[in-house]
Formats: structure tokens, C-alpha cells, sequence
């Protein structure tokens, strides 16, 4: 996730130094400047980075299966606890 996110900052870092060498430097196309870098980064992210977007969506995927698991080993430990204690 960390990785992911570091070469998003990088891509819209890039775009906004692009942007502003294009002479979107004045103080009233700041707005423009940072919304024009968003859209362009975006676009940039989806296709440059797709890899590691689906990289991280397999670890989130593993980490919910795990958790899972976990809560429903808890709910069966819970139950046999409380068979346990009305005997």
C-alpha cells in the first residue's frame, strides 16, 4: 500500500512540474494548475500503475480472507466456551 501511494504522490508531483514548466505558474492558475494535475495523474495511474493497484488488491483480498477467518474461529471457540460452561 505504501508503495502504491508513494508512486500516486509521484505521478501528481510530476504532473504538477509539467504543468507548471507549460506556464501555469501565475497565482490565479494555481486551481487550475493542482485540478489539471489531479485529472492528469489519474489518467496516468490507471494505466502506469496497474500493476501495482492489483498487487494491493490481492493483499487487501488475503488480509479481509484472513480476518475473516479469524472472527469465525473466534465465534466457534465462543460457542464451544459457552457449551462448556452451561454443563
Amino acid at each position: 500500500m505504501v508503495r502504491y501511494t508513494i508512486l500516486r504522490l509521484m505521478v501528481f508531483f510530476g504532473c504538477v512540474s509539467l504543468l507548471w514548466l507549460l506556464g501555469l505558474r501565475s497565482p490565479e492558475q494555481r486551481v487550475l494548475l493542482i485540478l489539471g494535475a489531479a485529472l492528469l495523474s489519474v489518467v496516468i495511474s490507471w494505466f502506469a500503475l496497474r500493476r501495482f493497484r492489483e498487487d494491493y488488491s490481492v493483499e487487501l483480498a488475503e488480509r479481509i480472507e484472513k480476518r475473516m477467518a479469524r472472527k469465525a474461529g473466534h465465534t466457534d471457540e465462543d460457542a464451544e466456551d459457552s457449551e462448556v460452561d452451561f454443563r
